[in-house]
């Protein structure tokens, strides 16, 4: 697999296979702005086609301008509600569609593959995992699956970061003890008093574009160093970052922050067990914005219960939405966000327009701007 560094002057062509040739890391995903300039004569060759393709896209809720670029060349079938996709709607409205433009909620597996039949060309998803399509059947019948592999990296790193502030300064409890009346005196010396990053071990488990944003920006808080484990260690270029590699149990260990980025494969579910929060330093913050399914979330609600570590921020759980009356919900040093890490203005206008650039190559059978890697870690691996 790939791995990607957003550092210029470790690999200056690394994105040259994505079009992108910003020169400093804060800028490199701008050229992902407007993609309709990049097909020269391409939507108009789809246009004056006798027949239209067929393509179903299963949110109404996206970007609109991407939208609307495909409705001027193929017949768009647009499940109307603003909420994912029911299963019997997904295996109804899939069939004989020559294209799928999809999100992380809808499970394109072997049933919904075989439901569309022979004229399905590629599939689309507007995400950076791609754990809910079946990549095998898709290999075996020649579709085409494109992906969003690194627009979203800046705005999830950024929401790391945020939730290992939040969560180890206790702010979110800050806040809420001034809503509830619990600020009962001026100043209190020791009150809510945290773990902030400054000479702090951060560790980082999944060196790929998200750890490597973390990483750079955990940096500018003075921290003590970074610690990271990946299981394509090492990682080329992290050093040049900063970062150190170490095994899994030394960095679980050693770090004050332990951050989860990893992608979702056979061997990283369940990652985070009972064993590992044992490992860490009861002082230690918990925070994952990969997948829910790399934590063990029983586990964690005993680590947090019983102070085994100090507290977690977790954007992705098992289900989402995760139910109100949760265990995990009735913990004090535990914040959970519902999914939102990438969620960011600009940086979903641009996944949405690559995501219906990679449907509009894939129909015309050509090769899509990020597809799925052919070495891949699947769901089935």
């Amino acid at each position: 697999m790939i791995r990607f560094i957003q550092n210029p002057r470790i690999l200056p062509n690394l994105f040259q296979k994505v079009s992108i040739r910003r020169k400093s890391c804060p800028s490199i995903f701008k050229g992902y702005r407007t993609y309709s300039s990049s097909f020269p004569g391409y939507v108009n060759g789809l246009s004056n086609s006798k027949t239209k393709p067929s393509i179903l896209i299963t949110r109404p809720d996206l970007p609109k301008a991407a939208i609307r670029r495909l409705e001027e060349v193929c017949d768009v079938d647009m499940y109307e509600e603003e909420q994912p996709m029911p299963r019997k709607e997904l295996l109804a409205r899939i069939r004989r569609k020559d294209g799928v433009l999809c999100v992380l909620t809808d499970r394109v597996d072997e049933e919904a593959i075989q439901q569309a039949g022979d004229d399905l060309k590629v599939i689309s998803t507007i995400a950076s995992g791609y754990d809910h399509i079946d990549m095998e059947e898709c290999k075996s019948k020649g579709i085409a699956v494109g992906y969003i592999p690194y627009l979203p990296c800046a705005s999830v790193a950024e929401w790391t970061v945020t939730m290992m502030l939040c969560a180890g300064r206790n702010f979110v409890r800050a806040v809420e003890a001034v809503k509830s009346g619990e600020w009962r005196h001026a100043w209190d010396p020791v009150w809510l008093c945290g773990r902030g990053l400054s000479n702090s071990v951060v560790g980082i488990v999944g060196m790929g574009g998200v750890g490597q944003m973390v990483c750079q920006r955990v940096m500018a808080f003075g921290v003590e160093k970074v610690l990271y484990y990946d299981i394509f260690n090492p990682v080329l270029g992290a050093d040049q970052l900063g970062a150190e590699l170490t095994d899994l149990s030394s960095l679980l260990q050693e770090s004050d922050f332990v951050v989860c980025a990893v992608n979702l494969w056979k061997g990283s579910a369940g990652l985070f067990d009972s064993r590992a929060f044992e490992r860490m330093k009861a002082s230690a913050v918990f925070v994952n914005t990969s997948r829910g399914e790399v934590v063990d979330q029983e586990a964690l609600f005993v680590a947090l219960r019983d102070q085994k570590i100090r507290a977690a921020g977790l954007d992705v759980t098992v289900p989402e939405p995760l139910p109100t009356d949760h265990p995990l919900l009735t913990l004090p040093n535990i914040i959970i966000t519902p999914h939102l890490a990438a969620a960011e203005t600009h940086v979903r206008r641009q996944m949405a327009e690559l995501a219906a650039d990679n449907l509009l190559l894939g129909l015309r059978g050509e090769p899509l701007k990020t597809p799925v890697p052919t070495r891949t870690l699947s769901n089935k691996e």
